[in-house]
């Protein structure tokens, strides 16, 4: 039963794209490498979504949130997925996406491999970084009005999960326990296989816990009540005054008479300035900055981005006009 999908991130994206455009050169790297981060976590959570609604959208007895933002005491949670299950048992679900793999040492340090450097590098736990997100979460479930059970307040069982792309390789420690860090197409089974675990007193617990469809629904909208959307100021982030935007923004002109009326058409020799004053032609110059790297332009509708195969990268570069 989904009960919440996950927010768009295109204006997020958009707003990255178009500061590009703006940016100075010595700032295009650190927004690219955020522009990078946030596709990356993006394709992360619709790969995990898509797998969890496909196992769980039908049943009754489970509440899919995705995307759940939350800030309580001074305190704020981005919770990537939450399932809620019938016998209140809570599932916190947090999504990672590495491109190349990862790997978890003996002391339970969490190492990214980044493929540029050839090397291991350090990240935050993913495992703590739930926690605090659970903390959180139940601050808010003592907000909510739950259900009773001989007057005494049923209270929710929370379970800290990480989610992993089904074609990342995971480096697992010997002693360390690991068993939380899953892969996003076992979502079902580790779901199924917490509730198959439990002992008989805890068995019990859930049991005297089970809700129906209906409380389990009114719970779940509760919690999407106190969704607030994460707001986004990508120029004040990387200091790039509103009021500097227009300054710093490459004009792109006719060489022949300066004017800024143009639209990108393709030739003989590719992608080139059409003025639409005098109709005179313009070559488009591109570069990332790299040596030895090519810069290349793609064409999506009105829009032209500028790609660089060699570093991941892809940025809006142009808006032809209607």
């Amino acid at each position: 039963m989904i009960l919440k999908q996950a927010d768009s991130k295109d204006a997020q994206i958009t707003q990255l794209e178009q500061l590009l455009t703006i940016a100075p050169a010595e700032k295009r790297d650190m927004i690219e490498r955020e522009l990078r981060t946030v596709r990356a976590g993006l394709k992360g959570e619709q790969e995990a979504a898509y797998l969890i609604d496909f196992d769980l959208k039908e049943t009754s007895k489970t509440g899919i949130i995705h995307d759940l933002r939350m800030e309580i005491g001074g305190r704020v949670a981005q919770i990537d997925h939450l399932l809620i299950h019938r016998t209140l048992n809570i599932f916190v679900l947090e999504t990672k996406h590495f491109n190349a793999g990862m790997k978890i040492t003996e002391d339970g340090e969490f190492l990214r491999w980044n493929q540029y450097k050839n090397r291991f590098e350090g990240m935050p736990s993913p495992l703590a970084q739930n926690e605090r997100h659970i903390a959180v979460l139940k601050d808010a479930f003592k907000q909510i009005e739950m259900p009773t059970r001989l007057g005494i307040r049923l209270s929710p069982v929370f379970h800290s999960y990480v989610l992993v792309s089904p074609n990342s390789r995971i480096d697992r420690p010997k002693n360390f326990d690991t068993s939380r860090i899953v892969k996003a197409d076992m979502v079902l089974k580790t779901l199924e296989k917490q509730l198959d675990k439990e002992g008989v007193l805890e068995t019990l617990g859930s049991m005297s816990r089970f809700i129906s469809k209906d409380t389990l629904e009114d719970i779940g909208r509760k919690l999407v009540a106190m969704h607030q959307p994460a707001s986004f100021d990508y120029a004040a982030r990387f200091g790039i005054a509103k009021e500097e935007s227009v300054s710093l923004r490459p004009t792109n002109q006719c060489r022949g008479c300066g004017s800024a009326d143009l639209s990108v058409e393709y030739g003989r020799y590719g992608y080139y300035f059409k003025c639409r004053t005098c109709e005179g032609n313009t070559p488009i110059k591109i570069g990332c900055g790299h040596s030895g790297h090519k810069e290349r332009i793609r064409k999506e509708k009105l829009n032209f981005y500028r790609e660089c195969k060699d570093c991941g990268t892809s940025s809006l570069f142009f808006v032809n006009p209607v």
